[in-house]
């Protein structure tokens, strides 16, 4: 089988680049291992937008990094038995923390997450995913009156940025969200995103316009990525399939592939994890609601309302610990009237990260013909449908719609 391109990963990141490639007149065919949508974009919160000013950084005051080594904030734990391995990875993460060089990262990723809502739209609007979509945006919710305050300290950075965000005391929080505790001493509203009820059903049904467009999805092994003279070949169900391009966006499985080919990138993996709840009563919710204090989500899906948590710092393929979840479970039933789980064990994902807060986006610097997608962070699902329409503008030589400079692998 041949093909212009290759796209390893059907994930949002690695459908949306076959999309707008295959727009583009290149056939493609997209490779992964299991269908469209069923790994890391399946199982994150669903926001889609700027939902901070800044990445999600490394605590860098005293008391938060305290808290952090002493397992007392429930965002973010570790393995301690992976610690040495991640070291490097975690001073680099440090480092990039500083203020003034996490602000340039926020800066230089700006435009692309800017782009975000408006990208998310044109593709639902092609493959007819807007029942998906919903406005409202997201709400993070302050339990304690400092932690209020300095919310409150942030508005105006935020607006500084272009970002529109809303400040709600105790009574207009619990007018928004009628059925939170009333344990919180206020909110503030980011009314620019937006967030869907299904992330992996959206990119299911983004995926089924490939035939549209003459290209296809095929199951195959990823790992299996090799030169073939000016061509680049991989294994699949159907034989093996070579192209004159082949596009890496594996997300936390992408140096699988790309170390035996020489890349030592800074990737690490942060581990997260979800469950489905019912709702006790009546009970509603209308939008995912971060509980900053706390570091987990609760948003309402179409299986129930789902519990995200934060960070958990592990070696990828460690067996999954139940611990933060359990911990997130106990504080969401404080703020929100959860019903019994609806799944018998959690879902568990990666989140793939380096340590300066961006992705790489653009060609590999020693391998012509490929090009490297992944490395979101935290807003991997936001991010996929602006990251496939620049990597397709980029590998087809046209003008792009942001600088992609920020994104180039070369950088490390």
């Amino acid at each position: 089988m041949k093909a212009d391109t290759i796209v390893l990963g059907a994930g949002i990141v690695g459908v949306s680049i076959a999309i707008h490639l295959a727009m583009r007149g290149r056939s493609v065919v997209l490779v992964d291992r299991r269908p469209p949508g069923e790994e890391t974009s399946y199982g994150n919160s669903g926001v889609v937008g700027r939902s901070g000013v800044l990445p999600m950084s490394f605590p860098r005051s005293f008391s938060q990094f305290a808290r952090v080594v002493r397992q007392r904030y429930p965002g973010a734990r570790y393995h301690a038995t992976a610690l040495p391995g991640l070291a490097p990875w975690l001073y680099a993460y440090w480092r990039a923390s500083e203020p003034s060089r996490m602000t340039e990262s926020a800066r230089r990723l700006a435009p692309l997450l800017a782009s975000a809502v408006d990208e998310h739209a044109y593709l639902a609007g092609l493959a007819g995913a807007e029942h998906f979509y919903r406005d409202g945006g997201w709400m993070k919710v302050y339990r304690s009156e400092a932690a209020f305050a300095a919310a409150r300290a942030q508005v105006e950075t935020a607006k500084a940025h272009g970002v529109v965000v809303e400040v709600l005391d105790a009574a207009e929080t619990l007018a928004a969200e009628p059925h939170l505790a009333p344990i919180v001493r206020g909110a503030t509203l980011w009314t620019q995103l937006r967030s869907v009820s299904d992330p992996g059903g959206v990119v299911k049904t983004t995926a089924a316009l490939l035939p549209r467009y003459d290209a296809r999805f095929v199951s195959g092994d990823a790992r299996s990525l090799r030169p073939d003279g000016r061509s680049w070949s991989v294994d699949t169900a159907e034989g093996v399939v070579t192209a004159s391009s082949a596009v890496v966006a594996l997300g936390p499985w992408s140096l699988d592939v790309l170390r035996p080919l020489g890349y030592r990138l800074p990737l690490a993996v942060k581990r997260g994890y979800h469950m489905h709840y019912g709702a006790a009563g009546n009970a509603t919710l209308g939008r995912p609601v971060l509980d900053e204090e706390r570091g987990y989500v609760i948003t309402p899906m179409a299986k129930g309302i789902r519990l995200t948590t934060g960070s958990e710092f592990a070696r990828r393929d460690a067996p999954p610990s139940p611990v933060q979840l359990e911990v997130a479970e106990r504080d969401a039933g404080e703020l929100f009237p959860l019903a019994g789980r609806r799944e018998a064990a959690p879902w568990m994902g990666f989140r793939p990260c380096f340590p300066d807060m961006r992705p790489v986006v653009g060609a590999a610097p020693r391998h012509p013909g490929l090009w490297l997608a992944f490395g979101h962070q935290h807003s991997g699902f936001t991010l996929g449908p602006p990251t496939g329409r620049l990597l397709a503008e980029l590998m087809t030589g046209g003008d792009t719609f942001v600088d992609p400079a920020p994104f180039d692998p070369a950088r490390f």
